[in-house]
């Protein structure tokens, strides 16, 4: 969750609010995040994502990064959007209702903010991942996973049947919010992680340094300069390349453009990474090429 600089606002209008939706579609991809619910408001915004390659840090700094250039080119702006760094949240997805009270709560966000009128059902805020629960899964944005909330909140399938009674869940929820759940939401927006307390002394192991590798499962822990750096390989050995082949091209060389094109689309690496890798001389002269290559396509 982040805000803005000064509690002022991170969106102006819908054009503001979709860029941010096709950029958060765009980070999911680039880091194979798995985004569970999101909210979006004036002067802040809510993700609930999962990170299976261990690339928060880099894909956040990419998100913001980029939101806010987007934002301030287009408004005509510079500087800071945002107030610093985002705060996060462990939370304990092993099924026991934790996922589900944290994606209840960013989406019961718009309620609390009373941007909806009492008569409005919650899926007339159009700028939250609820909304999209409820359409087909060819409609849907294709980086939302919609079943462990479904199956926290004991929802038969992703079908019509099951998506209608998860809609009558929430808004029964929306309607019966007790002073327990109140409580939970106040302890959830000051804790560090959210879930049962071994859960939290199993956290305290791993920073601690005391897990072993059992703790790990197979999940690839990646970061955003060795995805680039795998990704750069591969595409030079399909071209026949090697490093001193690459060296020896023009620092504008078309094929090296279309290879900063791909990592900037399916990485987060910076520009200056990516003109000193393909040794394209300042990374402005990198994002020149690229910039000229996509005018061609």
């Amino acid at each position: 969750m982040n805000r803005g600089d000064r509690r002022e606002e991170i969106v102006r209008d819908d054009r503001d609010r979709e860029t941010f939706i096709k950029t958060l579609g765009e980070v999911c991809r680039k880091t194979d995040w798995q985004t569970h619910a999101f909210c979006l408001m004036n002067n802040h915004f809510h993700l609930v994502v999962e990170t299976p390659k261990a690339n928060l840090c880099a894909g956040m700094q990419w998100f913001l990064g980029t939101y806010t250039a987007r934002f301030n080119r287009r408004h005509r702006m510079s500087g800071h959007l945002f107030s610093g760094r985002y705060k996060s949240l462990i939370v304990d997805g092993s099924g026991n209702g934790y996922l589900k009270s944290v994606c209840d709560y960013v989406h019961l966000n718009p309620i609390r903010a009373q941007l909806l009128r009492a008569e409005q059902p919650l899926k007339d805020y159009r700028w939250s991942s609820f909304g999209e629960y409820l359409k087909s899964p060819r409609q849907r944005h294709a980086w939302l996973r919609v079943d462990r909330l479904l199956g926290e909140w004991q929802v038969g399938g992703d079908d019509a049947s099951g998506r209608r009674s998860f809609e009558q869940a929430l808004e029964r929820r929306r309607h019966e919010e007790s002073a327990a759940a109140v409580q939970d939401w106040k302890r959830m927006r000051r804790a560090w992680c959210w879930g049962e307390t071994g859960f939290k002394a199993h956290l305290l192991d791993l920073i601690a340094g005391q897990s072993g590798d059992h703790h790990y499962g197979d999940e690839i822990k990646e970061s955003a300069a060795q995805k680039a750096e795998r990704l750069t390989l591969e595409i030079l050995r399909q071209a026949g390349w090697s490093d001193a082949e690459l060296a020896q091209r023009p620092k504008g060389d078309r094929t090296k453009a279309q290879l900063a094109l791909r990592l900037r689309r399916e990485t987060t690496a910076t520009w200056k990474w990516i003109a000193a890798r393909l040794q394209m001389g300042h990374w402005r002269s990198a994002a020149n090429a690229v910039h000229l290559l996509g005018r061609e396509m």
